[in-house]
């Protein structure tokens, strides 16, 4: 221990253990020393690879067009200690100690930060042929798959299964998507504006099938529900995460419906020295007046840096800081660029600029007149705008804002 960590008193942690090497772990580990913390940081990941970003998995790196995503980040330089390939299956709060695979990791802080796990198929594991998008070894499995030009079935309509359907397009495979709901990302947005995206998939040369449940997965072909059977090369099952917090069983840390850690505004948790971020947490948004559970890359990239003030801040009489972001996330599909920025589960009007069978158009989403979210399709200009008057709660003139040709900021009331 350096004299100057020695010299910053008894009660500030010494020890931060940061569990998860996705994009909230790394960043968490990363903010801590860009802010001045200068005690021990380790970092544990659950696979052996150097850390590295997951939205290209989707894209460049399954597709071929780059080697890697590791993270630009010199951890010897920062003096990150890595403990990669090492499970943690279980937390001691009592003892301030982890257990680990390699044996149990003591801590004075620990930041939980395991991510989200993809949820699998009924009845499909062991199938042949079936995969899963989420990890690098993932995507090495799958990109032999799409050199083969194999007949893919994708299950799900999420934003997952469009990004993969989008690259197994370009790479000459045919591909179905088969969904139980009645549209495209059913979960995710209403009715009159997933339906549009509809026609992407036709426009692509993809099959999408709706009111479609998979009964069953065989070697070779998937069987839905009504009997239709698709030959299936492969089938890649993109139906949506869930919280990786089974590991905090019987720990006392409070976990949420979708199991997922509770955390406060500041992003701790139930259990004294004992932070949550990323897709793992929820958190309450004064914002919106609900806690929200956001699985998506901005959400990972900015809790860390809440989380490090205030671990920092914790043994002072320094403010903490309280986390209530607009949402932000983007999506590439079918040639177009998707971006949503905040949350409009309460609006109570939508306005749209454009058209919707156009090349570019953007949905605004108001409550009591103020913007509360947008999706922009093919307008980053909208997205970049929007996000900051959803910040600032701006009051809105909806005829103005209607007219696509006018920017989105000289729209207020």
């Amino acid at each position: 221990m350096s004299e100057q960590t020695q010299e910053r008193g008894p009660s500030e942690p010494r020890r931060v253990v940061v569990t998860g090497a996705g994009m909230a772990g790394v960043q968490t580990a990363v903010a801590l020393r860009e802010q001045g913390f200068t005690g021990t940081v380790t970092l544990i990941g659950a696979e052996p690879h150097q850390p590295y970003d997951r939205p290209p998995l989707s894209k460049a790196v399954l597709l071929g067009t780059a080697e890697g995503s590791a993270f630009d980040v010199d951890f010897e330089a920062l003096g990150i200690e890595l403990r990669l390939g090492c499970e943690v299956f279980g937390l001691r709060p009592a003892d301030h100690e982890l257990d680990t695979e390699a044996g149990p990791v003591p801590y004075d802080v620990l930041v939980v930060a395991t991510g989200a796990e993809p949820v699998r198929l009924p009845g499909a594991e062991g199938v042949p042929g079936v995969h899963l998008l989420r990890t690098l070894d993932d995507v090495e499995r799958l990109r032999p798959v799409l050199a083969r030009r194999q007949d893919i079935v994708v299950v799900g309509a999420g934003w997952i299964g469009a990004e993969f359907a989008t690259a197994a397009r370009e790479a000459g495979c045919a591909v179905t998507v088969v969904e139980a709901a009645d549209r495209p990302l059913a979960e995710a947005l209403p009715a009159e504006v997933a339906a549009p995206m509809t026609a992407w998939y036709d426009d692509a040369g993809v099959v999408l099938r709706t009111h479609a449940r998979v009964e069953r997965v065989e070697p070779g072909a998937v069987v839905l529900d009504d009997g239709s059977r698709l030959p299936a090369g492969a089938v890649v099952v993109g139906i949506g995460a869930r919280p990786a917090t089974a590991w905090l069983a019987g720990s006392g840390i409070e976990l949420g419906e979708h199991g997922e850690v509770v955390a406060d505004a500041r992003l701790t948790t139930s259990v004294p020295d004992v932070y949550a971020v990323g897709d793992c947490a929820s958190f309450p948004s004064k914002r919106y007046g609900e806690r929200l559970l956001v699985h998506h890359w901005d959400n990972a990239l900015q809790g860390p840096r809440t989380v490090a003030v205030n671990i920092i801040g914790a043994a002072t009489d320094a403010p903490r800081a309280v986390y209530d972001p607009v949402p932000y996330f983007w999506s590439e599909q079918f040639g177009r660029f998707v971006q949503y920025a905040g949350h409009h589960a309460d609006a109570d009007r939508t306005v749209w600029r454009g058209e919707a069978d156009g090349p570019a158009w953007t949905v605004c989403w108001l409550r009591a007149s103020r913007l509360v979210a947008l999706l922009a399709v093919g307008r980053p200009r909208d997205l970049a705008q929007g996000r900051r008057l959803i910040e600032a709660g701006t009051v809105m003139d909806e005829t103005l804002l209607a007219d696509p040709a006018r920017p989105l900021k000289s729209a207020k009331a």
